[in-house]
């Protein structure tokens, strides 16, 4: 698997659905992506500032019901009809998703002065350069690469499951989440794998843009900031695990 909500099964011919809503294209998907992100740093910066005034008892209670409406809300925009809601459920998402990233960068920047921005400067620099490497075609997104990409996301994503399951009896897997040169090598490999998860993502969207209903756009918008959000967070990761080494 890679971006589990952007693939061909989702996205389907607007035929389906018998809406005269217009047809989606890129340069919409590229706006409604921008509004989420603007959306999201909204309650970034709302719950980062908690933090900063001392508030951190709030911060955190917010940062936890982001984690469960968002969790809700993946589950609803991903696997229910696509409709006019996707506006509200989409814009709900980014709101959440804001009030996370929030507090845990706020919390990260306190060990590590910098580092919030670092992984921020870090995620565009990401974005971009993938998006030169897809419209260049210097990296092709065929039926090898997908293949690779998806079965690494998914080995990433069964290591991440083993830890969670591991926590429950105060067990870790060694080395590789610590900040161990073998941890920081993961760490790198996964950044890697987030990123070209973006290539399989432009590539979806370029493939689909003129078969599917304008209300798509703020799906398309979600599964981006989705891939996002994973890069940035393990970004962060990356970039802590080299500052406590100092």
């Amino acid at each position: 698997m890679a971006n589990p909500t952007l693939n061909e099964r989702v996205l389907r011919s607007p035929l389906e659905f018998g809406l005269d809503t217009g047809i989606m294209s890129i340069n919409g998907t590229i706006l409604k992506t921008c509004f989420l992100g603007l959306l999201m740093m909204l309650t970034f910066g709302y719950n980062w500032s908690l933090i900063i005034a001392g508030y951190a008892d709030k911060a955190i209670m917010l940062s936890k019901i982001g984690f469960w409406a968002g969790l809700v809300l993946v589950f609803v925009i991903a696997f229910a009809p696509k409709n006019k809601f996707l506006t509200i459920t989409t814009s709900l998402y980014a709101l959440c998703e804001g009030l996370i990233l929030g507090y845990l960068s706020a919390l990260a920047n306190t060990y590590y002065p910098g580092v919030a921005s670092q992984a921020a400067i870090g995620t565009f620099f990401a974005l971009f350069g993938m998006f030169i490497l897809y419209k260049s075609g210097l990296v092709k997104c065929n039926d090898k690469f997908r293949m690779v990409i998806y079965n690494s996301t998914f080995a990433i994503f069964g290591i991440y499951l083993v830890q969670i399951v591991l926590n429950l009896f105060n067990i870790s897997i060694p080395f590789i989440f610590s900040n161990s040169p073998i941890g920081i090598a993961f760490s790198v490999i996964v950044v890697a794998i987030a990123s070209f998860n973006l290539i399989i993502d432009f590539d979806m969207i370029e493939r689909f843009s003129s078969q599917l209903p304008k209300h798509y756009e703020w799906y398309c918008g979600f599964s981006l900031l989705v891939t996002l959000i994973w890069m940035y967070i393990e970004i962060l990761n990356l970039l802590m695990k080299f500052h406590s080494r100092d």
